[in-house]
């Protein structure tokens, strides 16, 4: 059985973000998608809020698990058996920051191994920072992403206006 784990932030999970999901569950056996906890920065959501969120999002996919983690992406590929370590790029750009990310990993893992997945042509512009920032202004982020994540970001950006 090859397990594949797709660390992120997921501050929401996008459509490029499911695609790249779905597509990762064809591939291997069982795909733990990994939501970063990381108190050094100031996500929209919670790590709690953004596990839920993608579980309701995936529930149709069988081999996908959703765990939140703190840490090295390497460790908590080993701490699930995973051998390889799934990324999205969208643009040229990304892959810079990736390639030396999938470098060091190896370094640090050399049992583990790095797939890059190009995100699909229509999601390759989008991004959770892109999309918050149109709902933060009243725009329409509805070919962003599915309902559950609409409805999180709705409900969550209704709070903190009041």
């Amino acid at each position: 059985m090859v397990i594949a784990v797709y660390p992120g932030s997921f501050d929401p999970a996008t459509f490029g973000h499911l695609d790249v999901i779905r597509r990762a569950s064809y591939s291997f056996d069982k795909v733990i998608v990994g939501v970063l906890n990381n108190s050094a920065k100031s996500p929209l959501f919670s790590a709690e809020e953004r596990v839920n969120i993608l579980r309701e999002e995936t529930a149709d996919i069988p081999n996908v698990y959703i765990k939140s983690f703190t840490g090295m992406t390497v460790n908590f590929a080993r701490e699930n058996h995973a051998k390889v370590i799934v990324r999205g790029l969208r643009a040229v750009t990304d892959f810079e920051y990736e390639l030396q990310m999938a470098q060091t990993n190896r370094v640090l893992a050399p049992d583990i191994d790095t797939v890059f997945m190009t995100t699909s042509l229509e999601y390759a512009y989008l991004s959770s920072t892109i999309m918050k920032e149109v709902a933060l202004f009243g725009g329409d982020i509805s070919r962003f992403a599915p309902p559950a994540t609409l409805r999180a970001v709705k409900e969550k950006l209704a709070c903190k206006q009041k």
